[in-house]
């Protein structure tokens, strides 16, 4: 496998659960009704949107050819989240919940890529890897501080 292969691979698997986050957060805010929940729930499907078109180019940047949608793994937590949501009292600490638990998740990629030492990222692809990462981490604080409120 060449190195332009290897990494767009890494990029694409991060592209499938940039995009399942994007599903996920979409469906969790419709699920709440706390307006600033709702907005920051919003906000979340937009930065997705735009690190999806960010990996997207970056993988074509490689000779590549972007994945187009999520993973199965992520239709089957969307479904339970769903169900989740409508059997729980606290709706929405509990979709704050499962927040966290997919940014903790999403820091772990964008980490285990960043700091894996079998290939060395151009500056650039390293640059955007970092700031959408320090960005997921922004926003799992942000998920914390609203569960805190929320519960």
């Amino acid at each position: 496998m060449t190195y332009s292969e290897k990494i767009s691979n890494q990029l694409n698997d991060l592209l499938t659960k940039t995009i399942d986050a994007e599903k996920g957060f979409s469906v969790a805010s419709e699920k709440v009704d706390a307006p600033e929940v709702k907005a920051f729930l919003r906000d979340k499907v937009k930065q997705r949107n735009a690190f999806g078109h960010e990996l997207k180019s970056e993988i074509r940047e490689f000779g590549k050819l972007p994945e187009k949608d999520g993973s199965l793994k992520g239709d089957l937590h969307r479904s339970w989240m769903k169900l989740s949501g409508a059997l729980s009292t606290n709706q929405t600490e509990r979709i704050l919940e499962e927040v966290e638990r997919g940014e903790k998740a999403s820091l772990e990629n964008y980490n285990e890529i960043l700091t894996n030492t079998d290939m060395t990222l151009p500056p650039s692809t390293k640059k955007m890897l970092e700031r959408q990462r320090d960005s997921i981490q922004a926003s799992l604080n942000t998920a914390r501080m609203y569960e805190t409120l929320a519960s």
